[in-house]
């Protein structure tokens, strides 16, 4: 998951946002703190979009499936499947 931050921030939250950052530690099973950090993590995502480290695995992931199916026929492996599937 993460490392403990090395610094705490105190917040203060109105009923309606206090309410909120419970309602989906409740969701997620986590802390309330855990729920406002990945709810400001998300809203970053959101405002600046995907974090260059993210971008590169990402990339990296998908040059391995180009890879991994590299002259891989689809038509080939659904007659294949199919014929698989008779079985049951």
């Amino acid at each position: 998951m993460y490392d403990m931050a090395s610094q705490r921030t105190t917040l203060i939250l109105d009923e309606e946002t206090r309410k909120a950052a419970k309602e989906l530690a409740a969701r997620d099973g986590c802390s309330i703190s855990e729920a406002i950090r990945r709810a400001v993590i998300k809203q970053r995502a959101a405002a600046f979009g995907v974090a260059a480290r993210s971008r590169r695995h990402r990339r990296k992931l998908l040059d391995r499936l180009f890879v991994l199916f590299e002259g891989n026929d689809p038509e080939e492996e659904i007659r294949r499947l199919k014929a698989e599937d008779e079985g049951f």
